[in-house]
């Protein structure tokens, strides 16, 4: 079983190139055949029982070579650190957020922030649930799914430029539907975050540990487990629906996808 059997995640492999020299030969000395998920997975759960500056250790990165080209998805432990940080302390009132997160873990956190210069994660990640606009960044032909010694997997993987098309199709959509709001919102700010990156890098979902929750759910209903996963046709199946105005045809697709989704969110509560 994975380090972290309940996140997913989705992340941008840029080009070797598009590094300065010190990360070029850092990331060059990968060996393509390491399971670096394992490996940032464990450090992480390490965190937890044992804290430290995030910037206070060479960062780790996920490489994949391709065509005889290398692409490089650095892990971003710092800024994904100070990132979480930042969400959990507006999300409560700052009268609350010492009882969660002492001054003397914040200051481990954020120790070294000043020296980072370059804050934008490659990698963002959520927990028991995947976002329907994560799915609408891919076509199921993309989709790569399997088994291996940690479990059921799954996987969608594209090119940067297919990706921006896909979001920014999906937030006119949107857009021309609801108007502005926090769905809107949620995709423009995807759509945003994907300009950041090299208009050559791959853009991957992965669904980790998520994978054999949601081949247990699926299976518990009679059905073939991932094979029966339909998440990116459902939410494709949606977008059309609004795209054409045909609430019905919109509300088929989004029920489907939260159904099954639901399903694999009630593992939290058992767990």
């Amino acid at each position: 079983m994975r380090p972290t059997p309940y996140v997913a995640s989705l992340r941008i492999y840029e080009p070797l190139s598009a590094f300065d020299s010190l990360d070029r030969l850092r990331w060059q000395s990968i060996d393509a055949n390491t399971d670096t998920r394992k490996e940032e997975q464990a450090l992480a759960l390490r965190r937890l029982v044992f804290p430290e500056p995030p910037a206070g250790r060479p960062d780790g990165a996920h490489v994949l070579d391709i065509n005889n080209k290398r692409y490089v998805s650095p892990w971003s432990t710092a800024t994904r650190c100070w990132a979480a940080l930042d969400d959990f302390k507006e999300s409560l009132p700052s009268s609350i957020t010492p009882f969660f997160i002492s001054s003397a873990l914040e200051e481990v956190i954020t120790t070294g922030v000043d020296l980072i210069e370059d804050r934008v994660p490659h990698i963002i990640t959520e927990t028991w649930v995947i976002p329907p606009r994560w799915f609408s960044l891919f076509t199921p032909e993309e989709r790569v799914r399997g088994e291996d010694d940690d479990g059921p997997f799954s996987f969608a993987r594209t090119t940067m430029a297919k990706a921006r098309e896909r979001a920014m199709s999906s937030h006119e959509i949107v857009l021309g539907a609801f108007g502005q709001g926090p769905v809107e919102g949620e995709i423009e700010n995807l759509l945003d975050w994907l300009e950041l990156f090299h208009p050559e890098s791959l853009v991957e979902l992965d669904y980790g540990g998520l994978a054999a929750y949601l081949d247990a759910s699926l299976r518990a209903q009679g059905k073939d487990g991932l094979d029966d996963d339909t998440s990116i046709e459902d939410v494709a199946h949606s977008l059309s629906g609004l795209a054409a105005a045909d609430g019905s045809i919109a509300g088929q697709g989004y029920e489907k996808l939260v159904s099954r989704w639901r399903l694999v969110q009630g593992f939290e509560s058992a767990t």
